[in-house]
């Protein structure tokens, strides 16, 4: 799953990933955004791949229904700091305005990933310095929640830090468990990979 999918590059790019050794995944992107929903379909559609995408905000109108049933879902939010007035204002604006120090949607999504997570599922998210990943980290953590950065880039216009959260436990055990312990490593590499591409 994928909140805020934006121009649908990362959910089209993991499914053609995974189509052919999982090929029995439902996939679902979400955008607050009906313009950004559309351009969705239409990547996936060039791509020959399908994806249930919902205009929603956040995933307002999935939780009940996916309630403690999504495997991984992937966030790349509106982060860069901005007035709060410009957070969720209509047209372009709405993809990068984050608010103060970045955070406002990402705030609001924490309770949300904790709510729809499975047990054994993975949430990567993407960030700046100046959202305080830190912090992040922590407000997780308080949720039950073990993280690691699996990537983190600097470049001339911002400092970027993406994290993979699961809920604690030991997760080499958990990637032992796992049948295709190679396919989630190569997984957790393609993702990043996608993301950051997505920020260029």
């Amino acid at each position: 799953m994928e909140i805020g999918c934006g121009s649908g590059y990362v959910i089209t790019s993991l499914i053609l990933l995974l189509k052919s050794k999982l090929p029995n995944v439902h996939y679902l992107a979400t955008d607050t955004n009906p313009l950004a929903a559309r351009v969705t379909n239409e990547t996936l559609e060039a791509h020959g791949v399908k994806a249930e995408i919902i205009c929603t905000d956040i995933a307002s109108c999935l939780e009940e229904r996916l309630a403690g049933s999504v495997d991984v879902m992937v966030v790349n939010p509106p982060y860069v700091p901005t007035p709060e007035y410009e957070v969720g204002m209509e047209g372009i604006a709405s993809s990068w305005a984050g608010g103060e120090n970045g955070r406002s949607v990402i705030d609001r999504m924490l309770p949300v990933v904790d709510r729809l997570l499975s047990e054994k599922g993975w949430f990567y998210l993407v960030t700046l310095t100046s959202n305080y990943p830190s912090e992040i980290c922590l407000m997780m953590r308080k949720r039950g929640f073990a993280w690691r950065i699996l990537v983190q880039r600097s470049t001339e216009e911002e400092n970027l830090v993406i994290l993979k959260f699961w809920r604690d436990g030991d997760e080499e055990s958990l990637e032992k468990e796992t049948s295709t312990a190679s396919l989630v490593s190569e997984f957790s590499r393609s993702l990043s990979s996608f993301m950051e591409k997505q920020r260029r």
